[in-house]
């Protein structure tokens, strides 16, 4: 009733709407970057050989912001916290090619502003096409028809309900065996499901296994935990081929400084009640490009296996959008 007499109070804009991209003259700049500014024939980061990069812009303003990707067959799509969906090809120049844009059809509350729409990762299900949405503010994971046609089905699972407003489902993979795994970015594990000494150390981060679709109604995840290295909390990860987990950390320090870390979960550790110690496999930071890495993808390339990150920008003059692509080596 109070929100009716504002609206129509002279003078009154009311609330910014949440910016989204405009799906009729979608459009992406890219331009190379190297690895590494100072040494241009440099191609490895650990266990990653870099296949090359670019930074992307555009001129619609609501461009950025992207925390998850997914990169079925040769389409790579983006997904924005704010809800915005960039999809696109790469020729061998890694110019945008087929671009499209799009908005989520639907999600938790209104869709009005940034906090309705903070959709922080995302899983694909390449058998069926659907695409699961992880929200971090709402603790709750949305389904949507192949290409975001529709929304499905959605859950706020009670597994997930303690779980830090800001610091929520920051990871969501599909595992090969059709298992879903979702991290907390901080959310530490439970003491209820504490596994011997070391799930009660404070650096672990709580994780859940799903059997199936997680938004299966009455489907209850177990709990594992995940302990990310170092100073760094979970931005994002994905399954590689033969079932192990794939994970993106990252770290930021003052003056304004933003790192990142791949890891990888064994599948063979990857279990309800597991207290895992992810191997790591490439350190991205000076002098090497860093930023702030939120997004990662696997797809396969005759018999290599790709790795794909994107940064999320911020949609700040500080930052970039970066999308790199490796080899993962070993």
């Amino acid at each position: 009733m109070i929100a009716l007499c504002q609206i129509v109070l002279p003078g009154w804009s009311g609330e910014e709407r949440l910016a989204l991209l405009d799906v009729d003259h979608p459009n992406i700049s890219a331009v190379r970057v190297l690895l590494d500014a100072g040494d241009p024939d440099r191609k490895r980061a650990g266990a990653l050989e870099y296949l090359g990069g670019v930074s992307l812009t555009s001129r619609d303003p609501a461009f950025g912001g992207f925390s998850s990707l997914s990169v079925v067959g040769d389409r790579i799509t983006l997904l924005s916290d704010g809800g915005n969906v960039a999809s696109f090809r790469l020729n061998r120049e890694m110019q945008p090619r087929a671009i499209r844009f799009a908005n989520l059809p639907a999600g938790p509350g209104r869709g009005w502003d940034k906090r309705d729409r903070d959709s922080e990762s995302m899983a694909v299900d390449t058998a069926t096409g659907r695409v699961f949405v992880g929200f971090e503010g709402y603790n709750m994971i949305w389904r949507y028809a192949p290409d975001f046609a529709r929304a499905e089905r959605a859950i706020a699972p009670a597994a997930m309900a303690k779980w830090p407003a800001n610091g929520g489902a920051e990871t969501l993979a599909r595992m090969p065996d059709g298992r879903f795994v979702v991290i907390s970015e901080v959310a530490h594990v439970a003491p209820a499901h504490w596994v011997g000494n070391d799930a009660g150390r404070l650096k672990t981060r709580d994780g859940l296994i799903f059997a199936s679709d997680p938004t299966t109604p009455g489907l209850q995840p177990l709990h594992f935990a995940y302990t990310p290295p170092g100073r760094f909390d979970t931005s994002d990860a994905t399954a590689l081929p033969n079932g192990d987990l794939l994970v993106l950390d990252r770290d930021f320090r003052l003056p304004y400084h933003f790192s990142a870390m791949v890891s990888r979960v064994r599948a063979r550790d990857l279990h309800p009640g597991a207290v895992t110690h992810p191997e790591r496999l490439a350190l991205l930071d000076s002098p090497l490009l860093h930023d702030n890495f939120e997004g990662i993808a696997t797809s396969r390339e005759g018999d290599d296996t790709i790795v794909w990150i994107v940064s999320d920008d911020n949609q700040s003059w500080l930052q970039r959008t970066l999308l790199l692509k490796f080899r993962l080596r070993g």
